[in-house]
């Protein structure tokens, strides 16, 4: 036995007990590298794996396109053959049918998932400035009714309005 393989014990049924395995160090293949009829030419694709998957879009005209196309189709098989000339799907076909007949191109137009764009920050500010203002001015109205009654309370007395602030210090 080499020093890179387990010994592995069989129970009674010739199967591994429990918690114990088989390891190996061994290649996986027993071939050495550079071998064999495929060693010489390129791969043939690359293999690497995208990050994201790419979702195909269509534009509106596009898909009133594919839509014409389909009702000037006669014959059996017609459609079938669009569709697979294009790349689609069935259903993809009777979802535009059915936003083409609600209001026509315009319909097809995507509709834009996911996260809305970002507000202004001087939206926010702006609003709370505005707010600001309506309370301020509305404080204002109240103290120019305050002093209007304090100038018609005074005229009705027969007082002077600069006389009232020494008057009561003295």
């Amino acid at each position: 036995m080499k020093h890179w393989q387990v010994e592995t014990q069989k129970d009674g049924f010739g199967g591994q007990k429990r918690g114990e395995a088989e390891r190996s160090e061994a290649e996986p293949s027993e071939c050495p590298p550079n071998s064999g009829p495929l060693a010489s030419s390129p791969a043939p694709h690359d293999t690497e794996v995208r990050a994201r998957n790419v979702h195909r879009r269509f534009s509106p005209s596009y898909k009133a396109r594919i839509i014409r196309e389909a009702d000037m189709c006669s014959s059996q098989g017609e459609i079938g053959a669009l569709l697979r000339r294009e790349g689609l799907y069935s259903s993809q076909l009777s979802h535009w049918r059915r936003e083409y007949s609600r209001g026509g191109e315009a319909a097809l137009e995507d509709n834009k998932r996911g996260r809305k764009p970002a507000k202004n920050p001087l939206d926010e500010e702006n609003s709370r400035l505005r707010s600001e203002l309506e309370r301020t001015k509305l404080k204002l109205l109240q103290a120019e009714m305050i002093i209007e009654f304090q100038k018609n309370l005074c005229e009705m007395l027969e007082i002077s309005p600069a006389g009232i602030g020494t008057e009561a210090r003295g």
